[in-house]
């Protein structure tokens, strides 16, 4: 079933506003919040992709603090959320860790706030892994989006999230809760 759907927040590359390339800022929501909904909806691990040391840096020093200081004896369950994270420097990296343990590539899904031409719907992607025993990967942009070339290696382009206004500007940790609820949701 859902035992084999993986997370990954990309930082790099990005887009910046005016479409270039660029290694966006890891906040320390980036880690724990989106590692604690990745945890609730049973995913098996949640990746960050950073190209930048001084940011991994700091992304350590988060896990080290929640992981083996004192902020895993305060809050356990942070602790236990932050198990399945993990930080890689690139997309294939992750690619090639979920390809190692699975014993396949996994399927790539592309999400973007933007509305684009042959997407899939929540439904369908929710089918398409309830059904598989292949492995899916779930890809966040954050910035104004991923590049085209994401998209390109992707094997899905899942549908944006809508509501019911013209507003249409989720930050990056409610797009990951909204979508693992919408494929997810009660099933866990």
């Amino acid at each position: 079933m859902f035992d084999k759907l993986y997370v990954a927040l990309i930082h790099y590359p990005i887009l910046k506003k005016d479409g270039s390339i660029v290694s966006t800022a890891v906040t320390n929501f980036d880690v724990h919040d989106i590692s604690r909904t990745c945890k609730t909806y049973n995913v098996k691990n949640y990746f960050l992709v950073t190209n930048l040391p001084a940011q991994r840096k700091i992304v350590e020093k988060v896990l080290d603090y929640w992981l083996n200081g004192y902020g895993g004896e305060f809050n356990p369950n942070r602790k236990e959320a932050l198990e399945i994270f993990r930080i890689k420097n690139y997309l294939e990296d992750v690619i090639e860790e979920i390809e190692k343990n699975e014993g396949e590539r996994p399927k790539v899904v592309f999400t973007s706030a933007k509305a684009r031409n042959n997407v899939v719907s929540f439904e369908e992607l929710k089918n398409m892994i309830n059904n598989s025993d292949h492995p899916f990967l779930i890809l966040f942009g954050t910035g104004w989006g991923m590049p085209e070339e994401i998209r390109e290696i992707s094997d899905y382009d899942l549908e944006p999230i809508r509501a019911n206004g013209e507003f249409n500007h989720l930050s990056v940790r409610s797009a990951v809760a909204i979508t693992l609820d919408r494929l997810i949701g009660e099933i866990v």
